[in-house]
């Protein structure tokens, strides 16, 4: 598929998708949420998939100028946009089998936050801000956004971000938990591919069992996980992955995990 509004590229195992609207601050158009997913299923085979955006922002979100408003307007259904848009991407974006990292290079504001906050694992420049900006608008946190906050930081701080919309630094989000880490903006680059290229050279099954099983962890009782990770041990201790691991880790040797 030729893409207009993303950027996509495969190399060494690593997928890299490019939100590519930097004169709207790569905010989503419906031909965008078309790109996206069809760029995410072409990285189904890839070990690792880094999202990020082009220009001074990584995403701010719906694109309003498609969901014009003003007086006289017929009223828009947010209801169809967020079913046909919003959540097919959200729900890609967290059942993907490999790990998936934002590399927030700017302002992430709206359901732009939520996409990357809704990733594995996010890296964000120093000068980067995250903004839940629907209170603003009357509107409420979707891209699971209402979902994920209080997970990762509480009610008490999800809360707050939601009501009054103010930006949270990358610094403080750091702090608070809500992503893995802020590094200063020249060094995003080479902290987000080292981290790419880590991932790619490590057990595919195992990342996939990791990610399933943290992800789905709050459906379970505590007993119900034990038992979830009994089978998932067994299960991945008869793959050729871990009998290679161990055999590299003995003899002192690089690995090379191929995925079964």
């Amino acid at each position: 598929m030729d893409y207009e509004t993303i950027d996509f590229k495969i190399d060494d195992g690593i997928a890299r998708v490019t939100l590519n609207r930097p004169d709207r601050l790569n905010s989503f158009t419906a031909q965008m949420h078309e790109e996206l997913r069809s760029a995410l299923a072409e990285a189904s085979e890839a070990r690792v998939v880094v999202l990020t955006g082009a220009g001074r922002g990584f995403c701010a979100g719906q694109d309003l100028n498609e969901r014009s408003v003003a007086s006289g307007d017929q009223p828009v259904d947010l209801g169809v946009t967020v079913e046909t848009g919003w959540n097919p991407l959200i729900t890609m974006l967290t059942s993907m089998k490999q790990p998936v990292i934002a590399r927030v290079n700017g302002v992430a504001a709206g359901a732009g936050a939520n996409i990357a906050l809704a990733c594995d694992m996010v890296v964000a420049a120093r000068s980067a801000k995250f903004i839940q900006s629907f209170s603003a608008i009357g509107l409420i946190p979707d891209s699971g956004g209402s979902w994920i906050l209080p997970r990762l930081v509480g009610q008490a701080r999800a809360m707050g971000m939601a009501l009054t919309g103010e930006p949270l630094s990358a610094e403080k989000a750091e702090e608070w938990g809500l992503i893995w880490k802020c590094v200063d903006d020249d060094a995003l680059d080479g902290e987000v591919n080292a981290l790419a290229t880590k991932l790619a050279s490590l057990p595919p099954l195992g990342l996939a069992a990791i990610k399933k099983i943290i992800r789905t962890t709050w459906e379970r009782t505590l007993d119900q996980e034990l038992d979830l990770q009994r089978d998932e041990m067994r299960r991945l201790g008869y793959s050729e992955d871990y009998r290679e691991g161990v055999a590299a880790f003995l003899e002192k040797r690089p690995a090379k995990f191929i995925g079964r």
